[in-house]
């Protein structure tokens, strides 16, 4: 499934791999039960909920996805600790070329696994990934049912404001 992004992005999103849905249909997030599209919207950082199919929209807002894994599973605990920390490597080779702000990826286990980062928690990171800034978010799936919605969009809010150029982007833009 081919990346979102491109040059200075604010924010470059990072899934963990392609879920069965999104691989079938082509487009990141497109499970009808993942809650990333509602969740953009909610936080302010799309002008309204966006469907899968108009995924490369999200360039005009100054947002991006990419994936650690690029094989495609029923479920992310299929991915095998090599496939993961692989996947930290090909997100620093990402975040080198296309130099977004920040890199916010989507899903603390495999964040901590990937980046070998046991005691990580959700939110900004000390370290950076080469030039950009380093977030964790919950997972959006909707087999993550025990991160609250609310919680998660408190959360986007707070990666919002700490994004000196990204804004809340106004209803009907």
């Amino acid at each position: 499934m081919p990346d979102v992004v491109d040059a200075g992005l604010d924010v470059l999103f990072c899934g963990i791999n392609p879920g069965r849905w999104s691989a079938a249909t082509g487009h990141h997030f497109a499970h009808p039960g993942n809650r990333f599209w509602k969740l953009l919207h909610v936080a302010g950082l799309t002008p309204e909920v966006l469907d899968p199919a108009n995924e490369r929209r999200l360039l005009a807002f100054g947002l991006g996805i990419t994936n650690l894994v690029p094989r495609a599973t029923a479920t992310a605990a299929e991915l095998t600790r090599t496939e993961l920390r692989g996947g930290a490597d090909r997100l620093e080779a990402t975040a080198s070329r296309w130099q977004p702000a920040v890199v916010a990826v989507l899903g603390l286990g495999a964040y901590r696994s990937a980046f070998g980062r046991s005691g990580a928690a959700i939110g900004e990171q000390a370290e950076r990934l080469g030039p950009s800034g380093l977030w964790v978010l919950a997972n959006p799936s909707g087999l993550q049912g025990h991160y609250r919605f609310e919680d998660q969009v408190a959360e986007l809010r707070r990666l919002r404001r700490a994004v000196p150029r990204l804004r809340e982007v106004p209803a009907g833009t």
